[in-house]
């Protein structure tokens, strides 16, 4: 990474606010930090004396758990509030809670918000650095940059790939991530997913829309699949969870298809035998673990960076 580079960013609210450099040096940063999981004593004090606050108004198991790790290895102070737990239930407002919240001076909110544009109206009420931890079907930017960090791990760089994502692609905001991460890193984008799955307009992020999930994975370097969003859909979009596996399923047979070095990945949670089978998700050519593994790393990169790290405002001790 050059020296005269500076991250700028004090939030990060999505992938489309960060350019090549930006998205790099997040991975560069995520590198450097991801061993000391492997150490016997998880533990530096690069965020000691900076507060955290992870806020969740919907259910999360890789996300929440792994910015509470993150933060907690670069022993920062964290604090976890659920919807269910907090003022929300009275009636309070987004923004009251967040002004409420900034007058116990943390440095740092993560939000996830079934609301998309949640993390950039709570941006604009607090002096703490904001992380969108996923907002409604907008953006999971820490997602997105996890899966950029593994496929560049076993493919060294992501220009010319073909990599297909699969599955609900009009309610997943992994995908939006994925979309805009990928292919501004020079990779090249087949989305395939029933016609109700798929927005209107989404080649405007410069991917190609597939006729069948055979045509998205033929010959691909990468293969993703995504969860069926059934929480985000008001009526049902597909007749059975049966024939979506059938038609849309990742199996062994269909990934006979992509190229031998195929990498298969999945945000999670899997529903197994519907988006994916068993033997691909435990397969030799499945990095899902992996991801989860990245997603730590990148988080601490992520809480390092809006804190100025760069600049030399947060204690070094990685």
């Amino acid at each position: 990474m050059q020296s005269e580079y500076t991250f700028r960013h004090k939030h990060i609210l999505g992938i489309r606010q960060l350019d090549v450099d930006d998205i790099n040096h997040i991975i560069y940063t995520a590198r450097s930090f991801k061993e000391i999981g492997n150490r016997p004593i998880k533990k530096v004090p690069t965020l000691r004396g900076k507060t955290i606050v992870n806020f969740f108004f919907e259910p999360s198991t890789r996300t929440r758990v792994s910015f509470e790790i993150a933060g907690k290895r670069m022993s920062g102070d964290t604090f976890n509030i659920s919807a269910s737990s907090s003022s929300a239930t009275k009636g309070e407002t987004l923004i009251d809670t967040a002004k409420n919240l900034q007058a116990m001076s943390p440095d740092i909110i993560i939000i996830r918000h079934s609301c998309s544009g949640a993390p950039n109206l709570l941006a604009k009420h607090v002096q703490a650095s904001v992380i969108n931890a996923g907002d409604g079907t907008h953006e999971h930017p820490s997602q997105g940059l996890l899966d950029i960090m593994t496929i560049m791990e076993h493919k060294g760089s992501l220009e010319g790939l073909k990599i297909a994502i699969v599955g609900d692609i009009a309610h997943s905001r992994v995908a939006g991530s994925d979309m805009i991460g990928f292919t501004r890193l020079g990779a090249k984008v087949y989305l395939a997913g029933p016609a109700t799955f798929m927005p209107v307009g989404v080649e405007q992020f410069g991917v190609h829309v597939c006729k069948s999930v055979r045509e998205a994975v033929e010959d691909a370097d990468v293969v993703m699949a995504l969860r069926i969003q059934m929480e985000r859909q008001k009526d049902p979009l597909i007749p059975s969870l049966r024939e979506y596996a059938s038609f849309y399923g990742i199996n062994s047979d269909l990934l006979k298809n992509a190229k031998e070095d195929v990498l298969v990945m999945h945000p999670g949670p899997i529903n197994r035998g519907v988006e994916m089978n068993p033997d691909v998700a435990d397969g030799k050519r499945s990095v899902i673990l992996d991801q989860v593994t990245n997603g730590v790393a990148v988080r601490m990169a992520l809480l390092y960076l809006v804190l100025g790290g760069d600049k030399g405002e947060v204690a070094q001790g990685a």
